[in-house]
């Protein structure tokens, strides 16, 4: 073929090329402010149905007065004296250093709730990469004021065992405490708990909270289970970048924390920027690739 030849072959290749460009450009911009908008109005999937909610009057009274009140970006009284499960009194603001916190309330003496919590917990510490003690640290606080050491001690080693990770005892903190410490602590961090008299046990909400390296209340992960990647994104948004991987950045960039959830949903809209942008980039690499083949070839 000739050199007239090959140029025609190449300037049809560039139409083709710039013809499918197009195209996917066209489609982009007539699907993406679709997409936005269905993001935006906050439109239902498909199957879903609004029930309506039990009336606080039927509700036991004590089931009334419990919840979690979302203190986001308020600090934790760090000066707060505990009690580690040796019995020693402790500052709370020596668990806070430079990594992010995961603080959970129970009573160790629970019959039920408080067990599947920390179970819940142990079992999603096990998955995480992260390391405990290391990574991030992790505060138990009994809101039960006649628990003592002693009991706080006898659960560490339970769950602990359970948990079976290289740093996990100094990483995992037991704690009890006086009544005036628990009511400060629990007040600042919105959990709000009732004793219920005719179970003679507690009433209280179940989640756990994760805080940044200084004390300050970052996000609420509620119910009995907690998903891996729920607790590292918030656990790298807490720590700023210090903790987790670049991947977990990128991450943080497509997944958006809802509080009213308490879970990190998918960000359509970044997601289909991504998309575009890769797919944009990887058009652009493909037709200089093959605007320099056909230049050797007509040489």
């Amino acid at each position: 073929m000739n050199r007239n030849g090959s140029a025609r072959q190449a300037a049809l290749t560039m139409r083709r090329l710039v013809s499918v460009v197009g195209w996917i450009t066209v489609t982009l911009i007539l699907w993406l402010p679709s997409a936005a908008l269905g993001q935006m109005t906050g439109a239902p999937s498909p199957g879903y149905r609004r029930d309506a909610g039990t009336p606080a009057s039927a509700m036991p009274a004590a089931l009334r007065e419990i919840g979690f009140d979302q203190n986001l970006n308020q600090e934790l009284p760090l000066d707060v004296v505990l009690r580690d499960e040796r019995g020693r009194p402790v500052r709370l603001g020596k668990f806070f250093n430079t990594k992010p916190v995961v603080l959970a309330f129970v009573y160790y003496e629970c019959p039920m709730l408080c067990t599947q919590i920390l179970s819940s917990m142990t079992s999603t510490f096990s998955v995480l990469a992260l390391e405990p003690g290391d990574d991030f640290e992790i505060i138990t606080v009994s809101f039960d004021p006649r628990e003592t050491p002693d009991v706080a001690s006898s659960m560490k080693a339970q769950f602990i065992e359970r948990y079976d990770r290289a740093g996990a005892e100094r990483g995992w903190h037991f704690l009890t405490g006086d009544q005036p410490a628990i009511d400060r602590l629990t007040e600042a961090a919105g959990f709000r708990y009732a004793w219920d008299q005719d179970s003679q046990q507690f009433a209280h909400p179940s989640g756990i909270i994760v805080l940044t390296p200084d004390g300050v209340i970052a996000r609420y992960l509620f119910g009995l289970e907690y998903g891996p990647r729920d607790l590292r994104l918030a656990l790298v948004e807490a720590s700023e970048g210090r903790v987790g991987s670049a991947i977990d950045s990128l991450m943080l960039f497509c997944y958006h924390y809802d509080p009213t959830t308490g879970r990190y949903g998918l960000v359509v809209m970044r997601v289909l920027r991504i998309a575009g942008l890769s797919t944009v980039l990887a058009l652009a690499s493909f037709i200089i690739i093959m605007i320099r083949r056909e230049r050797r070839q007509a040489c």
